[in-house]
């Protein structure tokens, strides 16, 4: 499982020119599932996303986790789009949708996140803070 976790000022996801979710400052989570991904990965990614000291301390150095700030988790099986052919990826790596939403179901639960549709496509928007992006993943089992 591999996921890009922003920090933002905030951000929403609208499909078809209706809102569904947003946050204030906190996380942006874009999550793929792999072949070979379960509960495992899950269970790791989200203690490691939770964990992350990204947010500036009264201090201004970055040391302090997420605490009460929100999380916004969008699927993103492109995370496993494969260009070593080519200039079309290949997807290959992605899971198929119905092993997928499960798994990223569970990692939103996890999390305490608000989310993105699940296969939809969506619009993103989000006020990068810092900016910090980072990109995290569990290998599979």
């Amino acid at each position: 499982m591999k996921a890009i976790v922003q920090r933002v000022s905030r951000a929403s996801v609208t499909v078809e020119g209706q809102r569904v979710s947003e946050i204030g400052p906190g996380l942006l989570v874009l999550a793929g599932v792999t072949h070979g991904d379960g509960p495992e990965q899950v269970a790791r990614l989200a203690r490691r996303i939770l964990a992350l000291r990204v947010f500036p301390s009264d201090k201004g150095d970055m040391d302090e986790a997420l605490g009460e700030r929100e999380v916004l988790c969008v699927s993103q099986f492109t995370l496993y789009g494969d260009t070593a052919k080519g200039n079309r990826p290949s997807w290959g790596a992605a899971s198929p949708g119905d092993v997928a939403e499960p798994l990223w179901e569970s990692l939103c639960e996890a999390l305490g996140a608000k989310r993105g549709v699940f296969g939809a496509m969506m619009d993103v928007e989000l006020v990068n803070d810092g900016p910090v992006t980072l990109t995290l993943e569990e290998p599979p089992v």
